[in-house]
């Protein structure tokens, strides 16, 4: 994180709204004051929903990293309590829930992912880690709902949209009493912690808010909310999502050449507010790849920065090496050079086909047997015609057998029919 500044802008808010981070605010001239007056703690907060975070998360786990450069104290809340309830926010049904192990195990993945994106040393802004299950699990039901509950009225819950999108389907009590405990979790951590700003998705303001008015009526400390946008495509589709599914920050969920390769694969359309989004470049380095972008969108340069920055901060700079390898080896049709880890990671999501040890192999048994060819006639044509490599060596023998000494690591071989289509054959 050292090696990044804030850009010379008038306050951090600016500095967002350039980034177009700012979906919504609580007092927006106050909370610029205070902000200026000196540091702040703020936090966001993360249930565990599953083993890893997603791409869908990077916006405001790198909001908190902003506000830890400007100086100020970021807090990642881990939902270990409001975990094992469900967020009905955003949702049309109900969340499926899950054990007490369950929830344990994701709230630990969780926190060792967090650790990596905020600054945790002895520094007065240094961030902290929490979870809510700390004092949520202690809660005494009576005494909750007499000090807590009862500043909630009915009507006030139904009112906001996370309950009243819901009302239609249906909605549990369990998940319907989930804004009580968030609010209790901003009321808490300003009490132990001085924390003074909420921040999180669009899709929680109803949430945040609840919180500010618990805030306002227990206490009537200062206290703020703050909104990001919700990140959306030029094209219409989800942000988040890839042909194979969900875009995993944990490697082997989603190798660092699928990560790389998504962000790659940007919308010239996307990539300029992507940069703004996910990277911490510079407003005079972005303006640069806005305008090469515009003269020579062929390059790419500007998606190939916006790849290199995002893997780097998610995975670090081997993986952007690793990724950039594998790119260049599949581009080319040379894989050999890959080492085994890498051509696993590149190859992975391709058709792949076992096939027991044999001394010798058939190429043209081995087009059939991948349906890298549909039939004899059409693998033999494909041989004379030279749009057969393996390994990276063009085939025209249509008689050609491959040897145990061609094999990639002492057991793949790599068939590659015309430029893009890729088999591997695993020998076991």
């Amino acid at each position: 994180m050292s090696q990044e500044t804030t850009n010379n802008v008038n306050t951090l808010l600016e500095e967002l709204e350039y980034r177009g981070l700012i979906q919504q605010t609580t007092n927006r001239d106050q909370l610029s004051k205070r902000l200026n007056e000196g540091k702040i703690a703020l936090y966001c907060g993360f249930d565990p929903t599953a083993d890893s975070l997603h791409i869908g998360h990077l916006l405001p786990i790198l909001s908190l990293r902003h506000f830890q450069l400007a100086g100020h104290q970021p807090i990642a809340l881990v939902g270990g309590g409001t975990g094992m309830i469900g967020d009905p926010s955003g949702r049309s049904t109900e969340r499926s829930l899950n054990t007490s192990e369950t929830v344990v195990a994701w709230t630990n993945s969780l926190k060792q992912q967090l650790s990596r994106f905020l600054e945790f040393n002895e520094a007065a802004n240094s961030a902290k880690l929490v979870s809510n299950y700390d004092w949520l699990a202690s809660l005494d039901t009576i005494s909750f709902l007499r000090d807590v509950g009862k500043y909630f009225t009915v009507n006030y819950m139904l009112a906001k949209d996370s309950v009243d999108s819901r009302l239609a389907n249906g909605i549990s009590y369990t998940e319907f009493s989930y804004m009580i405990l968030q609010s209790y979790d901003f009321y808490r951590l300003q009490q132990d912690h001085g924390c003074s700003l909420q921040i999180g998705g669009s899709d929680q303001w109803g949430n945040i808010t609840a919180g500010l008015d618990l805030i306002s009526k227990l206490d009537g400390g200062d206290a703020y909310g703050l909104t990001l946008p919700l990140v959306t495509k030029s094209d219409g589709k989800k942000f988040g999502k890839s042909e194979s599914g969900a875009v995993w920050l944990d490697r082997s969920k989603t190798s660092a050449y699928q990560f790389y390769q998504f962000w790659f694969n940007t919308d010239d359309n996307d990539v300029i507010k992507f940069l703004k989004y996910f990277t911490f470049l510079s407003h005079e380095r972005i303006d640069e790849l806005e305008t090469e972008l515009m003269q020579q969108p062929e390059k790419r340069a500007a998606q190939r920065e916006l790849a290199r920055e995002v893997t780097k901060l998610v995975h670090g700079q081997d993986a952007v090496d690793s990724a950039e390898q594998i790119t260049q080896a599949l581009f080319s049709g040379d894989v050999t050079k890959l080492n085994e880890n890498d051509l696993v990671e590149a190859l992975q999501d391709m058709p792949t086909t076992e096939v027991a040890d044999q001394a010798e192999m058939s190429l043209m048994d081995l087009l059939i047997e991948t349906k890298a060819a549909p039939s004899r006639r059409q693998a033999r044509q494909d041989i004379e015609s030279g749009a057969v490599t393996v390994n990276g060596q063009k085939q025209t023998d249509v008689n050609a057998v491959l040897t145990k000494e061609q094999r990639l690591h002492n057991q793949f071989i790599v068939i590659r029919r015309g430029k893009k289509n890729y088999f591997l054959v695993k020998v076991q």
